[in-house]
């Protein structure tokens, strides 16, 4: 994959680095020359991501649960101290949640994928936007899914959820534009992650993994390095004059009616 240095010198504090696309990003943003700030809860999971990375790229990794505010305070406060700045904020952390239909929602599940899914980013975009109005501006980039654009891509709290990260993107890109703080969010269609890896794991067990996003136009499921492309671009200078945009990044999933049976 080609690099074009078009992160040099820049400073990005990246959520859920541990695994999926939160590293597959990490990863790519030091070879386009950022400096890094991982955050994750799981320490090895850092680590790992961090072996990934060329040894000569400036890389800092700390033990973060993104749904409690002090400690994402902290994470920025943290980030800042020793970097002097923050240019970049990608707000990827994230966990999914059982399938269980309306009637049987367990309010204990919905008020942890909320906190973590949906405040995460609320809490990251409040500290480390108050930098980037001092310093003249920012890029943040949210992940959502293709589950908040339209049903049947996850359950009811992951999809409300990340329905609420994708307003949220647009609320605080009109709040933060004046300060020419970009606000932008990807929603992935299918990708194999550490969270999705049970859907992954099944297919494969019962031979059908050749269905695994059979239902989108390019008939097959994306790899994280695909969604950390188009995180890319959001956080770059390339797309200087895009905020408030919600980019689906699902092999055209979102481009049809994708009704069941539709497609073979």
């Amino acid at each position: 994959m080609g690099v074009s240095g078009r992160l040099e010198n820049k400073v990005a504090l990246i959520t859920g680095a541990g695994s999926g696309i939160g590293r597959a990003t990490a990863q790519r943003f030091a070879r386009e020359g950022a400096r890094l700030m991982l955050a994750d809860l799981s320490e090895e999971g850092l680590a790992t991501t961090k072996a990934g990375i060329s040894a000569s790229a400036e890389v800092l990794t700390r033990i973060v649960d993104v749904s409690r505010e002090d400690q994402v305070e902290s994470l920025v406060e943290a980030t800042v101290q020793y970097y002097g700045r923050i240019d970049i904020l990608c707000n990827n952390a994230g966990i999914a949640c059982s399938r269980n239909i309306a009637t049987e929602q367990d309010a204990a599940e919905w008020m942890k994928v909320l906190n973590v899914n949906l405040m995460g980013a609320v809490y990251a975009t409040k500290y480390a936007a108050r930098h980037m109005q001092a310093q003249g501006g920012g890029a943040i980039v949210n992940t959502a899914s293709v589950a908040g654009i339209r049903s049947g891509a996850g359950g009811n709290a992951y999809s409300a959820s990340k329905a609420g990260v994708i307003n949220f993107t647009q609320t605080s890109a009109c709040d933060l534009g004046e300060f020419n703080i970009r606000v932008n969010a990807v929603c992935p269609g299918l990708v194999e992650t550490g969270m999705t890896k049970p859907v992954f794991d099944y297919a494969r067990e019962l031979n059908k993994e050749y269905k695994l996003g059979a239902r989108c136009e390019l008939r097959r499921y994306g790899k994280p390095e695909e969604i950390a492309a188009a995180i890319l671009f959001l956080a770059s200078d390339d797309a200087s004059y895009v905020t408030g945009q919600a980019l689906p990044v699902d092999g055209g999933n979102t481009a049809s009616l994708n009704m069941p049976g539709m497609k073979v």
